[in-house]
C-alpha cells in the first residue's frame, strides 16, 4: 500500500524553540469539531487550532512541524490529515550549540520516514468500516479519528523512542483528529493520483 507523508513548514526548528506562542498554520481542512481530550498529554486543541506545547515526562514540548499524509489501508479505505511534531525547546538549543542547525534537516528526513511507517500502522489497526452503532455522521467521524490517533500514538511509541536515544531529542508526534479525512472507496485511486505529478509528466 502507498503511504504519503510530508513535512509541511509551520515555522523554523530554532525559531519556534524560542518562541512557543508562534501561530500554526493548517492546511488541511478541518472535518468534524471534537472536544479537548481530558490527559494534558493528549492536549491537541485550542479551538480548532492545534495546542502550541504539551508535556512530555516533566518536559514542555512546543510544536515545531506539522506533516500532511495519508495512508490506505486497502484498494478503497485509508485515511488522510495532519500529523503534528513537538519538540523540547532545550534539547533544540543544546543541539544546536553542539552540532550546528544542519542537523534539523537530517531529523525531519528521519522524523518523516518513521512516520509514515507509524501511519501505515495506524491505517491498518484501525477499523475503517461504517460504523452501524452511531447515531450520525458526526459521531461515526469523531470515533473513527479518535481511533486512528490512538493507534497512531500506540504505534510511534517505539519508534519515538529510537530516534530520542539515536539524537538525544525529546519529540511526541500526535495525529490531529479535526484533520482527518477518511476514504471510504477509491483510497488508492486518490493516492495514485495526488503523487502522479511528482513521478511523472503525465498520468497513464
Amino acid at each position: 500500500m502507498k503511504t504519503r507523508l510530508n513535512i509541511l513548514t509551520v515555522g523554523v526548528w530554532l525559531a519556534l524553540a524560542a518562541c512557543s506562542h508562534q501561530e500554526a498554520k493548517q492546511d488541511t481542512p478541518t472535518v468534524a469539531k471534537q472536544p479537548a481530550p481530558a490527559s494534558q498529554d493528549n492536549a491537541l486543541f485550542s479551538g480548532q487550532n492545534p495546542a502550541m506545547t504539551l508535556l512530555k515526562d516533566g518536559k514542555k514540548l512546543n510544536l515545531v512541524r506539522i506533516m500532511d499524509g495519508a495512508a490506505c489501508k486497502n484498494e478503497a479505505q485509508g485515511v488522510k490529515g495532519s500529523f503534528l511534531i513537538y519538540a523540547n525547546p532545550e534539547d533544540m538549543e543544546r543541539i544546536k550549540r553542539e552540532q550546528g542547525t544542519k542537523v534539523f534537516s537530517d531529523f525531519e528526513n528521519k522524523i518523516q520516514t518513521f512516520s509514515a511507517e507509524v501511519l501505515q500502522q495506524a491505517v491498518e489497526a484501525t477499523n475503517l468500516d461504517d460504523n452501524p452503532f452511531a447515531l450520525g455522521k458526526d459521531e461515526a467521524q469523531e470515533k473513527l479519528a479518535k481511533d486512528l490517533a490512538a493507534h497512531f500514538q500506540q504505534a510511534a511509541v517505539a519508534a519515538i523512542d529510537r530516534f530520542e536515544k539515536d539524537t538525544s531529542l525529546t519529540i511526541d508526534i500526535t495525529a490531529y483528529p479535526p484533520s482527518l479525512e477518511f476514504y471510504r472507496q477509491g483510497c488508492q485511486a486518490a493516492l495514485n493520483e495526488s503523487v502522479a505529478p511528482e513521478t511523472s509528466p503525465t498520468k497513464p
